[in-house]
Protein backbone atom coordinates (compact mmCIF):
# COMPACT_ATOMS: atom_id res chain seq x y z
CA UNK A 1 0.00 0.00 0.00
CA UNK A 2 2.78 2.44 0.95
CA UNK A 3 5.36 3.05 -1.75
CA UNK A 4 7.83 5.92 -1.85
CA UNK A 5 10.52 6.93 -4.31
CA UNK A 6 13.95 8.39 -3.67
CA UNK A 7 12.63 11.95 -3.98
CA UNK A 8 10.01 11.33 -1.29
CA UNK A 9 12.40 9.94 1.32
CA UNK A 10 13.69 12.20 4.07
CA UNK A 11 15.22 11.81 7.50
CA UNK A 12 12.60 13.93 9.25
CA UNK A 13 9.02 14.84 8.34
CA UNK A 14 7.32 17.61 10.28
CA UNK A 15 3.55 18.05 10.25
CA UNK A 16 2.70 21.73 10.77
CA UNK A 17 4.54 24.94 9.91
CA UNK A 18 3.66 26.89 13.04
CA UNK A 19 6.36 27.84 15.50
CA UNK A 20 6.54 24.36 17.08
CA UNK A 21 6.95 22.66 13.72
CA UNK A 22 9.44 25.23 12.46
CA UNK A 23 11.52 24.89 15.62
CA UNK A 24 11.73 21.12 15.18
CA UNK A 25 12.61 21.54 11.52
CA UNK A 26 15.44 23.87 12.50
CA UNK A 27 16.78 21.57 15.24
CA UNK A 28 16.74 18.58 12.89
CA UNK A 29 18.25 20.49 9.97
CA UNK A 30 21.10 21.68 12.18
CA UNK A 31 21.98 18.00 12.68
CA UNK A 32 22.45 17.72 8.93
CA UNK A 33 19.26 15.73 8.45
CA UNK A 34 17.07 16.04 5.38
CA UNK A 35 13.82 17.64 6.52
CA UNK A 36 10.42 18.07 4.90
CA UNK A 37 7.64 20.18 6.44
CA UNK A 38 3.97 19.70 5.53
CA UNK A 39 1.43 22.45 6.18
CA UNK A 40 -2.24 22.12 5.27
CA UNK A 41 -2.63 25.86 4.55
CA UNK A 42 -0.78 28.03 2.02
CA UNK A 43 1.00 29.41 5.11
CA UNK A 44 0.52 28.94 8.84
CA UNK A 45 -2.58 30.78 10.08
CA UNK A 46 -3.09 29.32 13.56
CA UNK A 47 -2.01 30.40 17.02
CA UNK A 48 1.55 31.09 15.86
CA UNK A 49 0.49 34.27 14.06
CA UNK A 50 -2.26 35.27 16.49
CA UNK A 51 -0.21 36.19 19.54
CA UNK A 52 1.72 39.09 21.05
CA UNK A 53 5.02 38.06 19.49
CA UNK A 54 6.53 38.06 22.97
CA UNK A 55 9.49 35.89 23.86
CA UNK A 56 8.68 35.84 27.57
CA UNK A 57 11.17 34.08 29.89
CA UNK A 58 9.90 36.06 32.89
CA UNK A 59 6.68 34.01 32.81
CA UNK A 60 8.47 30.67 33.21
CA UNK A 61 9.16 29.17 36.64
CA UNK A 62 12.69 28.82 37.93
CA UNK A 63 14.45 25.66 36.78
CA UNK A 64 14.23 23.68 33.56
CA UNK A 65 11.49 25.78 31.95
CA UNK A 66 13.30 29.06 32.53
CA UNK A 67 16.48 27.48 31.15
CA UNK A 68 14.53 26.29 28.11
CA UNK A 69 13.10 29.77 27.59
CA UNK A 70 16.56 31.36 27.77
CA UNK A 71 17.93 28.84 25.25
CA UNK A 72 15.01 29.66 22.98
CA UNK A 73 15.77 33.35 23.38
CA UNK A 74 19.37 32.80 22.28
CA UNK A 75 18.20 30.86 19.21
CA UNK A 76 15.71 33.61 18.35
CA UNK A 77 18.54 36.16 18.37
CA UNK A 78 20.68 33.98 16.11
CA UNK A 79 17.88 33.12 13.69
CA UNK A 80 16.39 36.62 13.53
CA UNK A 81 19.72 38.11 12.49
CA UNK A 82 20.26 35.55 9.74
CA UNK A 83 16.66 35.42 8.53
CA UNK A 84 16.00 39.17 8.47
CA UNK A 85 13.33 38.94 11.17
CA UNK A 86 12.80 42.19 13.03
CA UNK A 87 13.28 41.61 16.74
CA UNK A 88 13.42 44.02 19.66
CA UNK A 89 15.08 43.25 22.99
CA UNK A 90 12.68 45.50 24.84
CA UNK A 91 12.43 43.86 28.27
CA UNK A 92 9.24 43.94 30.31
CA UNK A 93 7.58 45.82 33.16
CA UNK A 94 5.05 44.34 35.57
CA UNK A 95 3.41 47.42 37.03
CA UNK A 96 2.04 47.78 40.56
CA UNK A 97 -0.70 50.33 41.18
CA UNK A 98 -2.08 48.54 44.24
CA UNK A 99 -0.29 47.48 47.46
CA UNK A 100 -1.06 43.77 46.97
CA UNK A 101 0.49 43.90 43.50
CA UNK A 102 3.62 45.51 44.89
CA UNK A 103 3.79 42.85 47.61
CA UNK A 104 3.91 40.06 45.02
CA UNK A 105 6.58 41.86 43.01
CA UNK A 106 8.69 42.50 46.11
CA UNK A 107 8.42 38.85 47.16
CA UNK A 108 9.28 37.65 43.67
CA UNK A 109 12.42 39.77 43.52
CA UNK A 110 13.45 38.72 47.03
CA UNK A 111 13.04 35.01 46.29
CA UNK A 112 14.20 34.85 42.67
CA UNK A 113 17.03 37.39 42.44
CA UNK A 114 19.58 34.59 41.98
CA UNK A 115 17.30 32.20 40.13
CA UNK A 116 18.40 32.84 36.55
CA UNK A 117 16.19 35.87 35.97
CA UNK A 118 17.66 39.29 35.24
CA UNK A 119 15.24 41.28 37.36
CA UNK A 120 15.07 44.45 39.44
CA UNK A 121 12.52 46.14 41.67
CA UNK A 122 12.02 49.70 40.40
CA UNK A 123 10.69 52.75 42.16
CA UNK A 124 7.94 54.80 40.51
CA UNK A 125 10.49 57.30 39.21
CA UNK A 126 12.72 54.55 37.80
CA UNK A 127 9.69 52.90 36.19
CA UNK A 128 8.65 56.08 34.42
CA UNK A 129 12.18 56.42 33.05
CA UNK A 130 11.80 53.01 31.41
CA UNK A 131 8.51 53.79 29.64
CA UNK A 132 6.59 56.95 28.75
CA UNK A 133 3.44 54.82 28.46
CA UNK A 134 3.11 54.01 32.17
CA UNK A 135 0.25 55.69 34.03
CA UNK A 136 2.00 57.63 36.82
CA UNK A 137 -1.07 58.19 39.02
CA UNK A 138 -1.01 55.73 41.89
CA UNK A 139 2.12 53.98 40.64
CA UNK A 140 3.88 52.18 43.49
CA UNK A 141 6.69 50.48 41.60
CA UNK A 142 7.39 47.76 39.06
CA UNK A 143 9.24 44.58 38.25
CA UNK A 144 11.79 45.17 35.49
CA UNK A 145 13.10 42.18 33.52
CA UNK A 146 15.63 42.60 30.72
CA UNK A 147 15.15 39.25 28.98
CA UNK A 148 11.89 39.73 27.10
CA UNK A 149 11.88 40.34 23.36
CA UNK A 150 9.23 41.07 20.75
CA UNK A 151 8.83 40.00 17.14
CA UNK A 152 5.92 40.49 14.80
CA UNK A 153 4.66 36.89 14.67
CA UNK A 154 3.08 37.40 11.28
CA UNK A 155 6.41 38.44 9.79
CA UNK A 156 8.44 35.86 11.70
CA UNK A 157 6.29 32.85 10.79
CA UNK A 158 6.30 33.86 7.12
CA UNK A 159 10.07 34.50 7.07
CA UNK A 160 11.28 31.42 8.93
CA UNK A 161 10.38 28.92 6.16
CA UNK A 162 12.33 30.98 3.62
CA UNK A 163 15.32 31.00 5.93
CA UNK A 164 15.14 27.26 6.63
CA UNK A 165 14.81 26.48 2.93
CA UNK A 166 17.70 28.70 1.88
CA UNK A 167 20.05 28.04 4.79
CA UNK A 168 19.42 24.34 5.45
CA UNK A 169 17.63 23.00 2.40
CA UNK A 170 14.42 22.23 4.29
CA UNK A 171 11.65 21.35 1.84
CA UNK A 172 8.26 22.93 2.50
CA UNK A 173 5.03 21.51 1.15
CA UNK A 174 2.34 24.11 1.76
CA UNK A 175 -1.28 23.38 0.99
CA UNK A 176 -0.74 19.66 1.58
CA UNK A 177 -2.69 17.90 4.31
CA UNK A 178 -1.10 14.89 5.97
CA UNK A 179 -4.03 12.49 6.02
CA UNK A 180 -2.41 9.25 7.18
CA UNK A 181 0.65 8.12 9.11
CA UNK A 182 1.87 4.54 9.29
CA UNK A 183 5.51 4.96 10.21
CA UNK A 184 7.86 5.20 8.49
CA UNK A 185 5.35 6.33 5.88
CA UNK A 186 2.95 9.24 5.68
CA UNK A 187 0.52 10.38 3.04
CA UNK A 188 0.35 14.08 2.11
CA UNK A 189 -1.39 15.57 -0.88
CA UNK A 190 -2.09 12.09 -2.20
CA UNK A 191 1.63 11.23 -2.26
CA UNK A 192 3.42 8.76 0.00
CA UNK A 193 6.53 9.86 1.87
CA UNK A 194 9.00 7.95 3.98
CA UNK A 195 10.79 9.39 7.01
CA UNK A 196 12.88 7.90 9.81
CA UNK A 197 11.39 10.39 12.28
CA UNK A 198 7.97 12.04 12.07
CA UNK A 199 7.06 15.01 14.30
CA UNK A 200 3.35 15.85 14.50
CA UNK A 201 3.16 19.54 15.45
CA UNK A 202 -0.37 20.22 14.34
CA UNK A 203 -1.45 22.63 17.07
CA UNK A 204 -5.19 22.84 17.65
CA UNK A 205 -5.98 20.44 14.77
CA UNK A 206 -6.84 17.31 16.76
CA UNK A 207 -9.22 15.86 14.20
CA UNK A 208 -7.04 14.86 11.24
CA UNK A 209 -4.43 12.55 12.79
CA UNK A 210 -4.73 10.26 15.84
CA UNK A 211 -8.15 11.64 16.91
CA UNK A 212 -8.70 8.90 19.49
CA UNK A 213 -5.32 9.50 21.12
CA UNK A 214 -6.03 13.22 21.33
CA UNK A 215 -9.47 12.53 22.78
CA UNK A 216 -7.95 10.42 25.56
CA UNK A 217 -5.03 12.76 26.30
CA UNK A 218 -6.87 15.33 28.40
CA UNK A 219 -5.92 18.03 25.91
CA UNK A 220 -8.32 20.94 25.42
CA UNK A 221 -8.46 24.12 23.39
CA UNK A 222 -8.04 27.65 24.68
CA UNK A 223 -9.59 30.60 22.87
CA UNK A 224 -8.14 34.05 23.46
CA UNK A 225 -9.31 37.45 22.19
CA UNK A 226 -6.81 40.03 21.04
CA UNK A 227 -6.60 43.45 19.38
CA UNK A 228 -4.14 45.66 17.53
CA UNK A 229 -3.90 49.42 17.07
CA UNK A 230 -2.59 51.40 14.14
CA UNK A 231 1.04 52.54 14.38
CA UNK A 232 1.38 55.08 17.15
CA UNK A 233 1.74 58.67 15.85
CA UNK A 234 5.02 60.57 15.77
CA UNK A 235 7.06 57.42 16.36
CA UNK A 236 5.81 56.99 19.94
CA UNK A 237 7.36 53.91 21.58
CA UNK A 238 6.21 52.29 24.79
CA UNK A 239 9.63 50.74 25.37
CA UNK A 240 9.22 47.50 27.36
CA UNK A 241 6.20 45.28 27.02
CA UNK A 242 3.79 46.26 29.80
CA UNK A 243 1.40 44.33 32.02
CA UNK A 244 -0.64 45.01 35.13
CA UNK A 245 -1.31 43.15 38.35
CA UNK A 246 -3.64 40.61 36.71
CA UNK A 247 -0.66 39.10 34.91
CA UNK A 248 0.96 38.20 38.22
CA UNK A 249 -1.90 35.73 38.73
CA UNK A 250 -1.50 34.16 35.29
CA UNK A 251 2.10 32.95 34.96
CA UNK A 252 3.62 30.05 36.89
CA UNK A 253 6.75 32.08 37.60
CA UNK A 254 4.86 33.85 40.40
CA UNK A 255 2.97 30.84 41.75
CA UNK A 256 5.36 30.32 44.68
CA UNK A 257 4.70 33.79 46.14
CA UNK A 258 2.71 33.52 49.38
CA UNK A 259 1.41 37.06 48.84
CA UNK A 260 -0.34 35.98 45.63
CA UNK A 261 -3.36 34.68 47.54
CA UNK A 262 -4.33 38.13 48.82
CA UNK A 263 -4.06 39.56 45.31
CA UNK A 264 -6.27 36.83 43.86
CA UNK A 265 -8.83 37.29 46.65
CA UNK A 266 -9.06 41.02 46.00
CA UNK A 267 -9.43 40.53 42.24
CA UNK A 268 -12.18 37.96 42.78
CA UNK A 269 -14.03 40.25 45.18
CA UNK A 270 -13.72 43.49 43.19
CA UNK A 271 -13.69 42.28 39.58
CA UNK A 272 -14.92 38.67 39.34
CA UNK A 273 -15.33 39.01 35.57
CA UNK A 274 -11.55 38.90 35.17
CA UNK A 275 -11.10 35.35 36.52
CA UNK A 276 -14.43 34.32 34.98
CA UNK A 277 -13.11 35.03 31.48
CA UNK A 278 -9.43 34.29 32.21
CA UNK A 279 -8.46 37.89 31.54
CA UNK A 280 -5.05 39.31 32.18
CA UNK A 281 -3.81 42.29 30.23
CA UNK A 282 -0.56 42.90 28.39
CA UNK A 283 0.56 45.19 25.61
CA UNK A 284 3.50 44.84 23.24
CA UNK A 285 4.66 47.00 20.35
CA UNK A 286 6.11 45.80 17.07
CA UNK A 287 8.70 47.63 15.01
CA UNK A 288 5.97 49.19 12.88
CA UNK A 289 4.69 50.93 16.00
CA UNK A 290 1.45 48.93 16.28
CA UNK A 291 0.31 47.85 19.74
CA UNK A 292 -0.89 44.29 20.32
CA UNK A 293 -3.30 44.05 23.25
CA UNK A 294 -4.91 41.11 25.07
CA UNK A 295 -6.07 38.74 26.28
CA UNK A 296 -8.79 36.42 27.60
CA UNK A 297 -8.96 32.64 28.00
CA UNK A 298 -11.96 30.41 27.31
CA UNK A 299 -11.52 26.64 27.60
CA UNK A 300 -13.25 23.77 25.84
CA UNK A 301 -12.94 21.19 23.05
CA UNK A 302 -14.77 23.36 20.52
CA UNK A 303 -14.55 27.11 21.30
CA UNK A 304 -17.18 29.37 19.77
CA UNK A 305 -15.78 31.35 16.82
CA UNK A 306 -17.70 34.46 17.86
CA UNK A 307 -15.80 37.11 19.82
CA UNK A 308 -17.50 38.86 22.71
CA UNK A 309 -17.37 42.65 22.56
CA UNK A 310 -17.68 43.03 26.33
CA UNK A 311 -14.50 40.97 26.85
CA UNK A 312 -12.55 43.31 24.58
CA UNK A 313 -13.97 46.25 26.50
CA UNK A 314 -12.91 44.72 29.84
CA UNK A 315 -9.40 44.35 28.44
CA UNK A 316 -9.20 47.90 27.10
CA UNK A 317 -10.64 49.46 30.25
CA UNK A 318 -8.14 47.63 32.44
CA UNK A 319 -5.25 48.47 30.10
CA UNK A 320 -5.97 52.16 30.51
CA UNK A 321 -5.52 51.86 34.28
CA UNK A 322 -1.79 51.23 33.81
CA UNK A 323 -0.89 52.32 30.25
CA UNK A 324 -1.37 55.57 28.33
CA UNK A 325 -0.54 56.05 24.64
CA UNK A 326 -1.40 58.69 22.04
CA UNK A 327 -3.84 56.48 20.11
CA UNK A 328 -5.87 53.54 21.46
CA UNK A 329 -7.96 53.24 18.28
CA UNK A 330 -8.29 49.54 17.45
CA UNK A 331 -7.86 48.55 13.82
CA UNK A 332 -7.96 44.75 14.18
CA UNK A 333 -9.80 42.25 16.38
CA UNK A 334 -9.19 38.51 16.29
CA UNK A 335 -9.12 35.35 18.32
CA UNK A 336 -6.55 32.59 18.57
CA UNK A 337 -6.92 28.99 19.66
CA UNK A 338 -4.13 26.94 21.20
CA UNK A 339 -3.97 23.52 22.86
CA UNK A 340 -3.39 22.93 26.57
CA UNK A 341 -3.33 20.15 29.14
CA UNK A 342 -3.90 21.43 32.66
CA UNK A 343 -0.95 20.72 34.91
CA UNK A 344 1.46 20.11 32.02
CA UNK A 345 3.80 22.45 30.16
CA UNK A 346 3.83 20.37 26.99
CA UNK A 347 2.58 17.04 25.67
CA UNK A 348 5.01 14.70 23.93
CA UNK A 349 3.59 11.33 22.99
CA UNK A 350 4.75 8.48 20.74
CA UNK A 351 1.67 6.83 19.18
CA UNK A 352 3.94 4.44 17.28
CA UNK A 353 7.66 3.87 16.74
CA UNK A 354 9.22 6.70 14.76
CA UNK A 355 6.43 9.19 15.49
CA UNK A 356 6.25 11.87 18.17
CA UNK A 357 3.34 14.22 18.80
CA UNK A 358 4.57 17.54 20.20
CA UNK A 359 1.74 19.75 21.35
CA UNK A 360 0.07 21.69 24.16
CA UNK A 361 2.75 24.27 24.95
CA UNK A 362 -0.01 26.22 26.71
CA UNK A 363 0.36 29.45 24.78
CA UNK A 364 4.13 29.65 25.30
CA UNK A 365 5.14 28.46 21.86
CA UNK A 366 7.06 31.59 20.92
CA UNK A 367 8.92 31.44 24.23
CA UNK A 368 9.70 27.72 24.50
CA UNK A 369 9.59 26.02 21.09
CA UNK A 370 13.20 26.45 20.00
CA UNK A 371 14.56 25.14 23.29
CA UNK A 372 12.07 22.27 23.45
CA UNK A 373 12.90 21.23 19.88
CA UNK A 374 16.59 21.06 20.78
CA UNK A 375 15.75 18.66 23.62
CA UNK A 376 13.44 16.49 21.50
CA UNK A 377 15.91 16.14 18.61
CA UNK A 378 18.84 15.51 20.98
CA UNK A 379 16.87 12.66 22.57
CA UNK A 380 16.88 10.82 19.24
CA UNK A 381 20.61 10.23 19.56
Amino acid sequence: MFQSSADTRVDVAVVGAGIVGLAHALAAAKRGWRVAVFERHPYAVGASIRNFGMIWPIGQPQGSLLARALRSRAIWIEVAKQAGILIEACGSLHLAHRPDELAVIEEFVATRQEGGYDIQLLSPAETLQKSPAVVPEGLLGSLWSSTEMTVDPRQAIRQLPKYLAEQYGVKFHFGQVVTEINAPHLVAGGKTWQAEHIFVCSGADFETLYPQIFAESGITKVKLQMMRTAPQPNGFRIGPSLCGGLTLTHYEAFAHCSSLGSLKDRIQAETPHFPEWGIHVMVSQNVQGELTIGDSHEYGPNPEPFDRAFINQYILDYLKTFAQVPDFHITEFWNGVYPKIFGQTEWIYAPEAGVQIINALSGAGMTLSFGLAQEVVASLG
